[in-house]
């Protein structure tokens, strides 16, 4: 008989003791999730520039020794400078003040727009998913007819009703922003709805409330993380397009887009009245967008190219 060759693999003395050691400190998909966030300099870049400006928009006017409602017409027009760092506007208030308050409101618009959107989305999306065909198709087609409405044709209306303000602007968004929300949460719970521990709640005999709002919603968390994330971006700028068009926040008050549209008619003798804002604007919707985007690849690292 031939002789056995040797084989490649040694066994190590261990004790079983030491073998069932779990080697890794076992994570939570939240901690996972934070870790991979973290590890992307540009989301996490994009998560620092939005905290820096929050912070600038919430202290900057509480500090200046101007309000965006001082009129100087004396100093109409200055440059940039140590007393007036932004310059000053066409009725000499400082531009300052009033940048960092057109921020602290666009970011309102941005951040109540997107809790509605995740409030009403949430609750619709999931109804319509979890209901059954015939009752989940009607749903889909009112979402549809309501996602046709233009939200220029919103606003208008509403301005006409209510008058143009703050709160009007938030309504014609929340109006049909919720949509988009809506049917991610919709193909979240179809995807979801037919899984194991869906049945085994249902022949313990939850009720649906508690399968749709206990079991199913919390398990589609990323993407709904992740929507509202870029929903925040969509809204902010839908208000200053609103705003630039003199459809959104009226003057004394200032929205960044409000901002750009009383700088238009002198922005090639004074560009600063319209570089600062309109920089500020884009900044802060590209730090959304990159924040957004890390989130995504984050909770699913498979859709990372």
């Amino acid at each position: 008989m031939s002789q056995t060759a040797p084989s490649p693999f040694e066994k190590l003395q261990q004790k079983h003791t030491e073998a069932e050691v779990i080697a890794t400190e076992s994570r939570s998909t939240w901690q996972i999730t934070w870790a991979r966030l973290r590890s992307n300099r540009w989301a996490m870049t994009g998560l620092y520039t939005l905290i820096v400006i929050t912070v600038l928009a919430i202290v900057c006017p509480m500090f200046s020794p101007y309000t965006s409602y001082t009129n100087d017409l004396d100093n109409t027009f200055a440059a940039p400078s140590a007393k007036h760092w932004f310059g000053t506007d066409n009725l000499g208030r400082d531009l300052f003040t009033r940048v960092w308050m057109g921020v602290r409101i666009s970011l309102t618009v941005g951040v109540a727009a997107a809790l509605f959107d995740l409030i009403i989305g949430i609750i619709y999306g999931g109804i319509m998913g979890y209901a059954g065909k015939r009752v989940g198709g009607v749903m889909n087609k009112i979402a549809e007819m309501l996602y046709a409405i233009p939200h220029l044709l919103v606003v208008i209306l509403l301005s006409v009703v209510m008058g143009s303000s703050l709160t009007t602007i938030i309504i014609a968004l929340s109006i049909t922003g919720w949509i988009t929300m809506s049917w991610i949460v919709r193909g979240q719970i179809l995807q979801l709805k037919n899984q194991e521990y869906v049945l085994a709640a249902q022949s313990m005999g939850a009720s649906n409330r508690r399968i749709l709002f206990k079991h199913l919603i919390p398990n589609t968390l990323g993407p709904i993380i992740v929507t509202v994330t870029l929903s925040v971006p969509s809204a902010i700028f839908s208000e200053a397009f609103l705003s630039f068009l003199g459809l959104g926040v009226q003057s004394p008050a200032a929205s960044l887009g409000s901002l750009i549209g009383e700088a238009l008619s002198s922005w090639t003798l004074y560009p600063w009245l319209m570089i600062i804002p309109a920089s500020l604007l884009s900044i802060t919707m590209l730090a959304f967008n990159i924040f957004g985007d890390g989130l995504q690849d984050a909770f699913d690292p498979k859709m990372k190219k």
